[in-house]
């Protein structure tokens, strides 16, 4: 059926019937309509075709952008996972080399130039892959180790090894704060290095002229050089014949029987080298000549204070008390009580001087004060003494007659200006003596004050009394300075007192009390290692009290301990 008009019919019907047409033209091909309505033309219709056909072409269309995206994603994957991957794949000829650098490295193989040194190998893993962790990480380890390695060599003070690996570790750490320090502490040892060489100069020629002791002394210049450079061989074979030479010197005296001499080399051998092979033998030598010694020095100590009970102090002939003490401080220089019996010698003189001004006879008076201060030049009562002299000597003389006998001398009058002066420096050492200032700063001191002032009025009381005063104000210092544990002030004030009261027998006393407080310090810094300061300590109780038994206890003790 059709909704078309018949165009051969010459009177259409005003309706309009439906016809099926022509239907065996069904297949011929149609003339276009002319019908006036819009052309629609159909596609013919496939056998698989579903409903929704165009909804999947539309979701299809977000699927080139996903696999984009997927692309994308594996590729970077693959990019940063590259040596993780190219790890997997078989890498024969960079696995062998990395192998033979870890195991250099182990060997301690760190650098060289036959290409079997671990920095050469792991150079060469890097040059086959440059971005492999691995090899990268082996290099670094490499510098590390060649850090170490200065800083051992530099210990051990081979200065040039040193700097060498650290210019290797420096190029392959990039530097750093630890290759900083390395380089400075090399700069400092090889300025040290230049001084070193001074030294071993200056011992070398100190040894060929015989100064083998003192600051400047072939033995303290060898021990410098040591300090600074613990191997170096020039200075241990210097230090070597040093004590060689003063092991010699010591056997030397020994064979003309001066004991005091070879003492004092014995004692700076152990000093420099406690070790020597010398010394045992040179020790017993000592002890024994000592033995033989003791009995000499002690008739020689006996007849001196024999001497001094009878009156025969010194002049001429060997029967004198001053003789006797001297003939004893020759067989032992550092006896004490040689050394005390010349002070009540140098007391005696003065004494008898102080008689010699009463009677107005200042001949006799100087000659008896010169040979007192030849034997304590700093007695405070030789000073008074002499400030009598001085002032009595001044004034005029009070005989009326001058063909009398000679008279006693009348005492000087003073200005008020003179004696204002001297009430200022009796004030001022006064002042001094409080302070702890007895013999120094010197002018300033309690002992040059009082002098000061007795050089004006040799007669002044204060002055007088303040000056033989001092060796008491003294004695009291020390025992301050002892209960406080300040052992070298303690020292300095005894030596003070030995000064001022030569012939005072209660130095020995004290002597003795400084002594072990030394020897207990000693102790201690043994106990704790401190072998340098125990040494310091061991000699100052030695010079006090050579015989003691801890000095001789401890002298082995810290011998061994060296």
């Amino acid at each position: 059926m059709s909704g078309r008009r018949d165009q051969h019919d010459a009177h259409p019907p005003t309706r309009t019937e439906p016809t099926l047409g022509d239907l065996d033209r069904l297949d011929a091909p149609r003339a276009p309509s002319r019908d006036g309505l819009p052309e629609v033309s159909v596609e013919p219709r496939h056998p698989h075709a579903r409903r929704g056909a165009p909804v999947r072409r539309r979701r299809r269309g977000w699927l080139v952008p996903l696999l984009l995206l997927l692309v994308v994603v594996a590729a970077g994957t693959l990019w940063f996972n590259q040596n993780r991957l190219r790890g997997m794949l078989p890498r024969t000829d960079f696995n062998t080399v990395l192998t033979q650098a870890q195991q250099a490295l182990q060997d301690g193989r760190l650098d060289g130039q036959d290409g079997t040194s671990a920095r050469e190998l792991f150079q060469a893993a890097a040059a086959l892959e440059p971005d492999n962790d691995r090899a990268r990480d082996g290099l670094r380890q490499v510098g590390q180790a060649e850090l170490a390695q200065a800083d051992a060599a530099l210990q051990a003070g081979q200065i040039a090894q040193a700097t060498q690996q650290a210019a290797v570790a420096r190029e392959l750490l990039g530097g750093g704060s630890d290759i900083d320090r390395l380089d400075h502490a090399i700069s400092s040892a090889r300025a040290s290095q230049v001084q070193t060489v001074d030294l071993v100069d200056q011992a070398q020629q100190a040894l060929a002229t015989g100064k083998l002791d003192g600051v400047a002394g072939a033995g303290a210049l060898y021990q410098r050089v040591l300090r600074a450079d613990p191997g170096n061989a020039v200075a241990a074979h210097g230090l070597d014949q040093v004590g060689y030479a003063l092991a010699a010197q010591a056997r030397k005296a020994f064979d003309v029987k001066d004991t005091a001499a070879a003492n004092a080399s014995i004692e700076q051998l152990a000093a420099l080298q406690p070790n020597n092979g010398a010394l045992p033998a040179l020790r017993a030598v000592q002890a024994q000549t000592r033995k033989q010694d003791n009995s000499a020095l002690d008739a020689a100590l006996s007849q001196g204070h024999d001497a001094l009970r009878a009156g025969r102090i010194g002049g001429a002939g060997d029967d004198t008390a001053l003789a006797h003490f001297q003939a004893a401080l020759k067989l032992d220089p550092d006896n004490a009580q040689a050394r005390v019996g010349l002070g009540k010698v140098a007391q005696a003189m003065t004494v008898q001087a102080s008689a010699a001004i009463d009677a107005g006879d200042t001949t006799q008076a100087n000659r008896l004060l010169d040979q007192a201060a030849q034997l304590a030049p700093k007695s405070a009562d030789l000073a008074a003494a002499r400030a009598r002299l001085s002032s009595v000597a001044s004034a005029p003389v009070a005989a009326a007659n001058a063909d009398e006998a000679e008279a006693p001398l009348a005492p000087a009058v003073l200005s008020p200006q003179q004696s204002a002066a001297v009430a200022r420096l009796v004030q001022r050492a006064q002042l001094a003596t409080k302070n702890g200032d007895i013999m120094m700063p010197p002018g300033d001191s309690a002992y040059d004050l009082y002098r000061s002032a007795l050089a004006i009025d040799g007669n002044n009381d204060a002055a007088l009394h303040g000056l033989q005063a001092l060796p008491g104000q003294v004695e009291q210092q020390f025992s301050q300075a002892l209960a406080a544990g300040k052992l070298k002030q303690a020292d300095d004030m005894l030596a003070n007192l030995a000064e001022l009261a030569p012939g005072d027998a209660g130095q020995s006393r004290l002597g003795d009390r400084l002594a072990s407080a030394w020897l207990d310090q000693a102790e201690q810094q043994l106990g704790r290692g401190d072998y340098v300061d125990a040494g310091q300590s061991l000699d100052h109780a030695r010079k006090l009290a050579p015989n003691h038994p801890r000095v001789l206890d401890l002298t082995a003790r810290l011998q061994g301990s060296r």
